[in-house]
């Protein structure tokens, strides 16, 4: 058994193993290429994240997708290539929205060059992710551009709140849906669909991808409170400090709802204060990290992830399947 990619997936056939690693180096060969820049400053801003690491959990899912056809097309790296440089991109804008000092144990972006600069680096990396999908045909392109679109929502409805009436998980889950589950559920597609492999594959693995990308942002919402900046890479409770109620919030609220507890509104109107203050901010983290919405919270994680699992049912047994079942038990062990 040896390990690849994110959280230390083990794979278990050598000849599975090897795709996947020279899949991954490809990409990352591919990544350090597109963030190139006849501009010396622009290629250091575009290969800050790049060269930072991180996990390439959609590079990863691409290959592993790729099994079900011909992992060899020409088409399986670059288009893994492009979601990972639009997440990327995501990630220097998100950075600049939550003004973030840290991001894969590095300083951001914003933090070391300002916002303009992280803002357009962003706008680089996607204009380079485009100039490579061109080439992957309009079908791609298309994929691409519905994606992008439900990112964009995503983010907006998590910025403007849920409507009056609607319930705020709910309104949450669609915001996860946009913002993370569809560029996850593209590498799903674009690895099953550029190798190949059936339609039906490719559905299922979509499928996959989606409710796989909702257990993973609900598990870092709850490492953006549970664990120090040392395991995240980024500064813990920064959602928190900006005032965005990710799920273990929501939980709390909902619970203040049902119960009415003295100690849980305390605590719910703690979070809703100015937490830009370092002692408050300190004191919601601790008390929020021993309360029962953080467990429901990863309740709710291990939920998503088994939905996950559970679309996995009609694709035939071989080792990437197991991997991609081992991948859902991986994200559930990230939320501990």
């Amino acid at each position: 058994m040896t390990v690849v990619g994110p959280f230390g997936l083990s794979v278990r056939d050598q000849a599975l193993e090897a795709d996947v690693q020279a899949g991954l180096t490809a990409v990352e060969e591919g990544l350090l290429e597109a963030t190139k820049s006849e501009v010396p400053f622009i290629t250091e801003a575009a290969q800050h994240l790049v060269r930072a690491g991180g996990k390439r959990f959609r590079p990863l899912l691409a290959m592993l997708a790729a099994q079900f056809g011909d992992p060899y097309a020409p088409g399986v790296v670059p288009s893994a290539v492009v979601v990972e440089l639009t997440h990327l991109a995501t990630l220097y804008h998100d950075d600049v929205m939550d003004e973030a000092d840290v991001r894969r144990g590095v300083p951001s972006a914003n933090s070391r060059w300002g916002n303009s600069v992280a803002v357009l680096t962003g706008d680089f990396l996607f204009a380079r992710a485009s100039h490579i999908l061109a080439d992957l045909g309009p079908e791609a392109v298309r994929i691409q551009a519905e994606a992008f679109e439900r990112l964009v929502t995503g983010q907006i409805l998590e910025t403007a709140g849920p409507r009056d009436g609607r319930d705020p998980v709910d309104h949450y889950m669609d915001v996860l849906g946009g913002k993370t589950g569809s560029l996850i559920a593209v590498a799903g597609r674009f690895g099953a669909m550029m190798s190949g492999a059936d339609e039906t594959v490719v559905d299922v693995l979509t499928q996959y991808g989606e409710r796989l990308g909702v257990a993973f942002q609900l598990a870092d919402d709850v490492l953006d409170i549970a664990s120090d900046s040392h395991e995240s890479g980024k500064t813990p409770g920064t959602d928190l400090r900006e005032g965005i109620p990710t799920m273990p919030v929501l939980r709390l609220r909902e619970r203040v709802e049902r119960l009415g507890l003295a100690e849980d509104i305390a605590l719910s109107e703690l979070l809703a204060s100015d937490l830009t203050d370092d002692a408050r901010h300190a004191e919601a983290l601790a008390r929020l990290r021993v309360h029962p919405a953080l467990d429901q919270a990863r309740r709710d994680t291990v939920r998503y992830a088994q939905d996950a699992r559970a679309t996995l049912a009609p694709l035939p047994e071989c080792d990437a399947k197991a991997a991609l079942v081992e991948l859902c038990d991986a994200v559930v062990h990230r939320a501990g």
